[in-house]
């Protein structure tokens, strides 16, 4: 196997960060190189979002004895990749998850070879697919909407029409690696 690394895909939320991992994911199937780690969320999976569900005192002391490769809160929530995913990179795997803008610069430091890909859509393409969701548990659209931080990407994927065509940069991108 080749040199592993991670993949981050980073973005505001109703980006389509998700399908994009999953057509990429699919289309990846056959390679073993390639792993899609679920994350570890302090809430239950949903239609949106194929998450590990964990407990909130489960995460907060995973957090406090070091057991994530990479953790971080967000919308009133607990994220984390599984330390496993570490150990798979370091072996030559390229990992590929979704994380919060937030913890690029962490994870830049602490993470073998980190790549970083930039999922966006215009506002109004963003506002459409959030209010679609929903989720309660969304809180504030507008809020979530305002929320940003920079980063310096990789590539980056506008991601305002079919989701094959940002899905075919994405899956360039791995293979690229």
């Amino acid at each position: 196997m080749g040199a592993g690394g991670f993949v981050l895909v980073v973005g505001p939320s109703g980006a389509g960060k998700d399908t994009l991992l999953r057509l990429a994911r699919d289309a990846l199937a056959g390679d073993p190189r390639y792993v899609f780690p679920r994350r570890l969320v302090t809430r239950p999976p949903s239609a949106h979002e194929d998450n590990e569900p964990i407990g909130e005192e489960d995460f907060s002391r995973g957090e406090a004895e070091g057991r994530f490769a990479l953790s971080w809160r967000a919308h009133n929530l607990g994220y984390a990749l599984p330390e496993t995913s570490a150990a798979l990179a370091r072996d030559g795997h390229v990992v590929v998850c979704n994380v919060s803008r937030r913890v690029v610069a962490e994870a830049r430091r602490r993470l073998p070879a980190v790549t970083v890909v930039e999922v966006t859509a215009p506002p109004e393409v963003l506002a459409v697919r959030l209010a679609a969701r929903g989720r309660r548990e969304d809180g504030d659209l507008g809020a979530r909407l305002a929320r940003s931080a920079a980063v310096t990407a990789d590539l980056v994927v506008i991601n305002d029409g079919a989701p094959e065509a940002g899905a075919d940069r994405l899956i360039a991108h791995l293979r690229g690696r």
